[in-house]
């Protein structure tokens, strides 16, 4: 992993940590870091996962497979948490 994987990683999972609110439906009781932080770590979750199968090769420029498979690991990850985490706070009156 270089540290431009890491440094992408991160700023992808920023981005669709802070996405990912709006692509689960419904209301979370979620803060908008705790969404961000998920997304970070499956980005760099994506990054390790793209370089094990090989996806993920020295690019003059952006590797936008790795990025693709960033994003996808990403927002899965922020819609389990969310999905999971605004389940506990439902409650039927």
């Amino acid at each position: 992993m270089t540290v431009t994987g890491i440094i992408t990683a991160l700023i992808v999972g920023l981005i669709v940590g802070a996405l990912g609110r709006l692509v689960v439906p419904g209301r979370q009781n979620m803060p908008i870091w705790l969404h961000m932080l998920v997304g970070v770590g499956a980005a760099l979750l994506g990054t390790v996962l793209a370089n094990a199968i090989g996806i993920s090769t020295d690019t003059a420029g952006v590797d936008w497979t790795e990025l693709l498979v960033q994003v996808v690991v990403a927002a899965i990850a922020v819609a389990i948490v969310a999905g999971v985490g605004g389940r506990r706070g439902v409650s039927h009156r």
